[in-house]
């Protein structure tokens, strides 16, 4: 009922940045909050950022200074902008949103991921 379609990703040097988007669409009625998530090879998933109705952020503390989470409530749409990227932000991101759906009430929803690599 509720679909998230991350964008964005690829193949970037060291150094470079990426910009990912993810839209949320289908029969919601609020978002309390999107964030971003990511798996890297060998280690679990793991909190990046998180953006609340509110406007509050929250960041990991390995990319603070180099991301930026936003987002465009008109568009039901969060971003996350990456920049000085190293070879171990290397993982799938995915998106995670926190909702409010008509008929089923607070749901939580994942969307299929994004591969961000990052070499030389």
């Amino acid at each position: 009922q509720v679909q998230l379609v991350e964008s964005g990703g690829g193949l970037v040097q060291p150094g470079g940045s990426l910009r990912l988007s993810c839209a949320a669409s289908g029969s919601i009625f609020s978002i309390y909050a999107m964030g971003w998530y990511r798996q890297g090879p060998g280690k679990p998933r793991d909190l990046v950022a998180t953006i609340t109705s509110g406007g509050s952020t929250n960041y990991a503390d390995s990319v603070k200074g180099r991301f930026t989470i936003s987002r465009d409530n008109a568009k039901n749409t969060v971003y996350l902008q990456m920049n000085s990227l190293k070879p171990e932000d290397t993982a799938v991101y995915l998106c995670n949103a926190d909702v409010g759906v008509y008929a089923r009430g607070r749901m939580t929803y994942w969307g299929q991921g994004t591969q961000v690599t990052v070499s030389s």
